[in-house]
């Protein structure tokens, strides 16, 4: 018996629109787990009564407590969406009412209903996601991320193994509807990825970084609601598969982000998220991993739909490119290291931003800003305005050599990377080309060149950036004696971004 039959009545009852006292049902969503029903201003989440190798609604008992759990979690980043949990009760006339003081048949959870078209995943098919919106999704997960509650238990590696074996007993109930061989590569590469990583997943468990987080973190789980991103619908059936690494809870989000070959926005975030959390620079060489896992999720999820749907071919679709999009962040890529220099205003971050996200593996090169670490290494947001004593000739140095050893380790993590300073002085050229020559890895320096009034004007046009120049210190830098570029390919800045950003693809070879 399916879950509606055995659901039938109840739905029947919602469907219809007299649960809600004569408001109509506006909408009706379903999914895998769940039946919710649109009013004018509320949702209602009935639990549908399934049971597959990882969740159990099969009986009225299991899905209340998996709403009330529902509610409690999701009030963490939510709570003006979730109101209360609701007995569906038999009155003594037969008929089913929410609340009543009669037998409960059945749980539903009440929310607020947000606007139509408030979902990422909608609003990026409307007019797209802005870097403003991107960077304060990213701070949103940072700040839960740190306020959520360390697990204290078993190893990282043997957390992360029993979610491996998991998804391998999930892709194997769908067996049949992919390529077996690629199924097998998959599994073993995900096997042996988690036992090559063990140590280092067993070390971010030490340190507190694996946390009872949101588990189920991507565009349709996050609504733009009074203009702030908020994320909903955690993974609430299950608090063992809730209970991950922080690395693996972003993963999700930029694993939707690049299925959806949004490849900007998701190395936009990955590097927002790093910037402030300088705790997790050390796990960047888990993000394959990670990345694959969430892809294997989303591929035998989309695969069960697919088999209840088989009038559906886009939904068989969508599940075989998941499954392509796991093997593919498995494969190994060599690191490569850019370094983008110029004076103030040049237009260093925003080439670089274009850059990363086409460089290495994904989700795109570390993106290392010695603006941001400079405000990183004095304990204040990257926004925060710092005074002259900050860009003394010792925290200068103490800027560059921090972003040396972030490139050094990133690099020896296997991520790509460009580095994004102003790199006047030959010594600091030289630097960050000794730290490819140490990581053996290609390097490439790209000075950008334009004239003091463009980017006098350039500085004057910032908002909200992490660099402390202004139009004095801009001008100012036209009189450094620079020295000679002869290593760097030295690059016309000027023009628009798209004009320059294509400049430098052209100098990197890249077409």
């Amino acid at each position: 018996m399916s879950a509606d039959d055995d659901q039938a009545e109840v739905i029947k009852f919602f469907a219809s629109g007299a649960a809600f006292e004569g408001h109509p049902v506006v909408r009706r969503i379903d999914t895998h787990g769940a039946t919710v029903f649109l009013t004018a201003d509320r949702a209602w989440k009935l639990k549908r009564a399934v049971r597959f190798n990882y969740l159990d609604f099969s009986t009225a008992a299991r899905r209340r407590a998996v709403l009330e759990t529902e509610l409690h979690l999701n009030r963490r980043t939510a709570p003006a969406l979730y109101r209360a949990v609701h007995p569906i009760t038999r009155g003594a006339d037969g008929d089913l009412h929410i609340g009543g003081s009669g037998a409960a048949v059945d749980w539903v959870l009440e929310m607020v209903r947000f606007p139509d078209g408030a979902l990422l995943s909608e609003i990026v098919d409307q007019v797209g996601l802005a870097d403003e919106l991107l960077l304060r999704l990213a701070d949103h997960v940072v700040a839960f991320h740190r306020d959520a509650p360390i697990h204290q238990g078993d190893t990282g590696s043997t957390r992360f193994r029993r979610a491996v074996e998991g998804n391998v007993s999930s892709l194997a109930v769908v067996g049949d509807i992919f390529d077996p061989a690629m199924v097998a590569t998959l599994v073993a590469g995900l096997r042996d990825a988690t036992e090559h990583h063990a140590a280092l997943l067993d070390q971010r468990a030490v340190m507190g970084r694996v946390r009872h987080l949101h588990g189920d973190l991507h565009l349709h789980n996050i609504a733009l609601i009074d203009g702030g991103p908020t994320p909903f619908d955690c993974l609430e059936f299950d608090e063992d598969l809730a209970t991950i690494d922080t690395l693996y809870d972003l993963a999700f989000l930029l694993m939707d982000l690049w299925h959806r070959d949004l490849h900007r926005a998701a190395n936009l975030i990955f590097n927002r998220y790093l910037d402030l959390m300088a705790e997790d620079e050390a796990g960047i060489a888990l993000m394959p991993l990670f990345l694959a896992l969430r892809a294997t999720i989303r591929a035998h999820v989309m695969a069960q739909q697919a088999a209840r749907h088989p009038d559906d071919p886009t939904l068989l679709a969508q599940a075989q490119d998941f499954l392509a999009l796991a093997l593919h962040s498995l494969d190994p890529v060599k690191p490569r290291l850019i370094a983008v220099g110029g004076l103030s205003g040049s237009g260093k971050t925003t080439l670089a931003q274009a850059l990363a996200c086409d460089l290495g593996r994904a989700p795109g090169a570390r993106l290392l800003r010695s603006d941001v670490l400079r405000k990183r290494l004095a304990g204040v947001a990257p926004e925060t305005r710092l005074g002259p004593a900050a860009y003394a000739k010792g925290s200068s140095t103490a800027v560059y050599a921090h972003l040396y050893a972030l490139a050094a380790a990133a690099l020896g993590q296997q991520q790509a990377v460009i580095a994004d300073a102003v790199f006047a002085l030959p010594k600091e050229r030289a630097a960050i080309a000794a730290v490819g020559q140490q990581m053996e890895v290609e390097t490439v320096g790209i000075w950008l060149d334009s004239g003091e009034a463009m980017r006098v004007a350039r500085v004057n046009a910032r908002f909200g950036d992490a660099s402390d120049a202004d139009a004095t210190i801009a001008a100012a830098q036209s009189k450094i004696q620079v020295g000679p570029l002869a290593d760097w390919r030295v690059l016309d800045a000027t023009g628009g971004a798209d004009e320059v950003a294509n400049r430098a693809r052209r100098a990197l070879g890249w077409g």
